[in-house]
This record gives C-alpha cells, sequence and structure tokens, in this order.
C-alpha cells in the first residue's frame, strides 16, 4: 500500500510541476508579447470606396510584410451596395493569417491578381473553402505579390440589409498596425439610392471609429477586431 502511495504521490508532483513548468512559458510569452507591443506603431486611414463596384477599383489596404506590418479593415455594405473590394501586396511568402467578424451572412473571398479565389468563406466553396479555414489559423501560405479581398452577401441574404464587417491581415508578429476605415462613396457619387436614414447611419458609423485611437496597442487580433466591432452595435 505504501507503494502504491508514495507512486501516486510522485504522479501528484510530476503534474504539478508540469503545470507550473507550462504556466511559466505561457507568463514568459505574454511577457515578450507585451515587451514587443511597446514599440508598436499605430496608423489610421479614412477612406471613401469607390461608387464603381469592380476589382479595378478596389480599396487600398496597404502593404502586408513580415514581422512587420498587421492590416485591419472596417467597413458596411449598404443597402443594395453588392459588393466592396479591398487590394494588398504581399511583400514576401509567408503564412497569413486572416481574423473576420461582423454580421452574419457576410462573405469573404481572398482573390489572387487575375481575379481567381483562392480563400472563400462560403461552406459550399470546397477546397477554397478549406483554404479559408486554413487562413482563419494562420496555416496557410500566400505568395509574393498582389491580391484583392473580396466582401458580398451570402447566397439568401437581402440586398437591403446592411452588413457590418471587421477583417484583419498578418504575417507573424507586426510593429507596424494600419487601420483602413471604408466609409460610403459620396452621394452624389453612388450609383446606388441610398436613403437620408441609411447614409446617416453609415456615417455615424465611421464616425465612431475614431474611437479606435484609443485601444491599446499590442492587442491579439480577436481583441483588436471585437473592439472595432462593438461600434457596430
Amino acid at each position: 500500500m505504501s507503494d502504491a502511495m508514495s507512486g501516486v504521490n510522485q504522479m501528484v508532483s510530476d503534474l504539478n510541476k508540469s503545470i507550473t513548468a507550462a504556466v511559466d512559458r505561457v507568463k514568459a510569452q505574454q511577457e515578450a508579447q507585451a515587451a514587443a507591443s511597446a514599440n508598436v506603431q499605430e496608423f489610421r486611414k479614412d477612406v471613401r470606396k469607390s461608387a464603381s463596384n469592380t476589382i479595378g477599383a478596389a480599396t487600398d489596404m496597404g502593404v502586408l510584410a513580415k514581422n512587420v506590418t498587421r492590416l485591419n479593415v472596417v467597413g458596411a455594405l449598404g443597402a443594395n451596395d453588392p459588393v466592396d473590394f479591398y487590394k494588398f501586396r504581399v511583400t514576401t511568402k509567408g503564412e497569413v493569417t486572416l481574423g473576420q467578424i461582423g454580421d452574419e451572412g457576410t462573405r469573404v473571398q481572398v482573390m489572387s491578381k487575375l481575379g481567381t479565389v483562392i480563400a472563400d468563406s462560403s461552406k459550399d466553396a470546397g477546397k477554397q473553402y478549406d483554404n479559408f479555414k486554413g487562413m482563419m489559423q494562420g496555416d496557410f501560405s500566400l505568395d509574393k505579390g498582389d491580391y484583392t479581398l473580396r466582401i458580398t452577401r451570402d447566397k439568401g441574404q437581402s440586398p437591403k440589409d446592411t452588413k457590418n464587417y471587421a477583417i484583419q491581415l498578418s504575417m507573424g508578429s507586426y510593429t507596424q498596425d494600419y487601420d483602413t476605415v471604408a466609409k460610403a462613396p459620396l452621394k452624389g457619387q453612388s450609383a446606388y439610392s441610398l436613403s437620408t436614414g441609411q447614409q446617416a447611419m453609415l456615417d455615424g458609423l465611421n464616425s465612431a471609429m475614431s474611437s479606435l485611437n484609443s485601444i491599446p496597442t499590442g492587442q491579439s487580433g480577436t481583441q483588436k477586431l471585437m473592439g472595432s466591432f462593438n461600434l457596430f452595435v
């Protein structure tokens, strides 16, 4: 009996050592992240989306450089606005992490310069959906080059329903954090008839985005996106 009890005590001791070691590793990682975040620079630009819903008129998000930049875009598909396009450039081949939050029924596609869909948030997209899931987990690589994000509604969604979204792209760590706040086209430039109330809602949304400047640097992708999306509701 004493040998059995001694064995149990040893198991408990070993387990406690493993737990302590794991906690220490997590603390060390958090301290390293906090130290790195102290040097993060934040940038923001407010832009008007083009009234032309074509890939050639895509809004520029910036340059995605491994271990240097993180790109964020916040916007909305207004009533009867079918699609938003955003372009970005990858400077070196590497694994890209994509974060997405927003209203349900919003579809996100990553496209090549030639318009080929590489990753697709639609569960009906087959291999492209698998690629999208891999990108969400930071386990999908993009080659150096130019890419486009295509934001639409899922099949069956009413074109009259506004869809708010926030999307983030990163490649490893970062020292420069870029926010793009995409506003609706000016009324006189819009190809669609937005009501005064709809336009006021979109303007109010983007005006509220000024509080992004108060978000502490070094937040995780999910924390930052959730902070942005809270402005939608």
